[in-house]
């Protein structure tokens, strides 16, 4: 595994559903993107969109700083399943002194942890409910998180535009350049997000992509019909 020695925007540890659509979205933004997994067919899939993507057998320090993480300005670490590598790899992110680190969670307490470590934390699945059901806005569109000035992950509600809509027909990637990495549907969250899904109205789908994007299918959800 060759070291990535110059300044990059972007590293991003761990490619299940969530970590892969960001690498791709941030990749096709044109960001530079630095990704590690253990699993090499994920790595081989997203070399289709970043070259600077290495298999890695251990997540700690001597095999990050090998394939040069801490050269990273923004690192989101998507392990959240894997409690005790999650909270290790982001000590040694962190201790290595990137800018910003940003980690998954799935719980509360492992959230915590995670921030008295000094990271952002996003709850994907358990506390996107408790964030909507509290949402002060007439806007059908809540920024999630922003990554920087230009990609952010957004959440969505949808209308009667697409109320019996699957995801395939609805094909928000291809005339919207955005990725559904998560839907909300009766106080539930999934992130299995499949072609033949049907949407329903009042659902609210997670996007990731450029702020101008999640802008412009936003104005497309509140067209009158």
């Amino acid at each position: 595994m060759a070291r990535y020695k110059s300044i990059i925007e972007f590293g991003v540890i761990g490619l299940g559903r969530f970590g892969y659509a960001l690498a791709k979205t941030l990749s096709e933004a044109g960001r530079e993107v630095l990704v590690l997994d253990q699993n090499e067919s994920k790595i081989k899939q997203i070399q289709s969109y970043t070259e600077n993507a290495f298999v890695v057998e251990q997540l700690n320090k001597e095999t990050l700083e090998e394939a040069g993480i801490q050269n990273c300005e923004t690192v989101i670490i998507c392990i959240a399943e894997k409690i005790d590598a999650s909270i290790l790899t982001t000590l040694n992110v962190i201790n290595m002194g990137v800018p910003r680190v940003i980690a998954k969670a799935f719980s509360y307490e492992q959230g915590l942890v995670l921030e008295k470590l000094g990271a952002e934390v996003i709850y994907p699945e358990s506390d996107m409910a408790v964030r909507l059901a509290n949402r002060l806005t007439t806007s059908k569109a809540l920024d999630f998180i922003n990554l920087d000035d230009d990609i952010t992950i957004s959440e969505l509600s949808i209308t009667s535009l697409y109320d019996g809509v699957t995801i395939l027909h609805a094909n928000i990637r291809k005339h919207y350049n955005l990725n559904v990495i998560a839907i909300e549907r009766d106080g539930k969250t999934t992130i299995d997000v499949e072609p033949n899904t049907v949407l329903r109205k009042d659902d609210v789908i997670v996007v990731i992509g450029k702020k101008d994007h999640v802008i412009n299918f936003e104005r497309r959800l509140l067209e009158k019909h």
